[in-house]
């Protein structure tokens, strides 16, 4: 996303509406719970089916929403758009491209308990696919190129995660190490804290979370923020409270399945982010990283079967 506003400060990539960019849904997904009723019912009408949403005057829509026009229309301010018409339009033409993708998918549809196996592998294949295309899609070039400059030039990068978004972590800092950077992730906050507490000005603290809510990760850029490092939220939530609280926000876009409660298309889109941001700052080396990843092959070639 690009530079918004927060209370008065700038921020690369904040949760100004919709100023990024990105398909309608995948902008109402990112900001739902952070909607008040009324715009919450005017995005929970369209996501249930964008078709015929896009298919509403702004009066059917007020309406069906049981709103006012003026709600419609803020909703759409809040979004980015100039008005109802260009979100209708933009709404449009994502359905249209949609219907075109996916025209003759039987996976489209969510997880039924009662499918067989060959169908639920077919579902979380094409739930997968599409978060990383939407993220892809999404996803602002200009806030990844300041975020690889940042981790490219830092001290030292530290990672915070918890549950699935840890695990995401875990590979982000696997990957800036093998690359010759300094990075630590933590997961758990007894010992997140105190290493974001250590971090100085020319640091980076990098957040992962899928919802933008858990408190160990927001705690711990608040604490590196104070500490004067550079903060980095990846969340699926442009308008949460992680997303407000971090200079620079790379926003992912995945849809979880009600079947799926495990994390799974949430954690392919933050890899996603991750690879993005791994080749992004490789490019900013002075070598690529090239020396540093032959190193680290060396020095675990001797552990492989011959």
């Amino acid at each position: 996303m690009s530079a918004g506003t927060d209370g008065g400060a700038a921020r690369n990539g904040g949760a100004a509406a919709g100023n990024g960019g990105g398909p309608v849904t995948v902008r109402l997904r990112g900001r739902l719970e952070d909607l008040r009723p009324a715009l919450r019912r005017i995005a929970e009408i369209v996501l249930a089916d964008p078709q015929a949403a896009g298919g509403m005057t702004i009066s059917a829509l007020a309406k069906a929403a049981a709103c006012s026009e003026a709600t419609v229309v803020r909703l759409s301010h809040e979004l980015g758009y100039s008005g109802y018409r260009e979100f209708r339009f933009s709404l449009l033409e994502e359905t249209a491209i949609h219907r075109e993708r996916t025209s003759g998918s039987a996976y489209e549809s969510d997880i039924d308990p009662a499918d067989d196996l060959e169908t639920v592998v077919g579902k979380i294949a094409f739930a997968d696919a599409r978060a990383v295309r939407d993220t892809a899609g999404s996803l602002d070039t200009a806030v990844l190129g300041t975020v690889a400059e940042l981790i490219a030039g830092a001290r030292r990068i530290a990672v915070f995660g918890a549950g699935a978004s840890g695990l995401a972590g875990m590979d982000l800092a696997q990957k800036l190490t093998r690359i010759g950077l300094s990075c630590s992730v933590h997961r758990d906050v007894h010992e997140g804290l105190p290493a974001a507490a250590l971090l100085e000005e020319g640091d980076v603290a990098v957040g992962l979370s899928h919802t933008g809510q858990t408190t160990d990760v927001l705690d711990a850029l608040r604490v590196a923020a104070d500490s004067g490092a550079a903060t980095v939220a990846i969340t699926n939530a442009p308008a949460s409270a992680l997303a407000r609280s971090a200079q620079h926000v790379l926003v992912t876009a995945a849809t979880e399945s009600a079947f799926r409660s495990g994390a799974t298309a949430s954690r392919i889109a933050q890899l996603t982010v991750i690879d993005c941001i791994l080749v992004a700052v490789a490019q900013r080396l002075p070598d690529l990283g090239r020396q540093a990843l032959e190193r680290t092959r060396t020095a675990v070639e001797s552990r492989r079967v011959p």
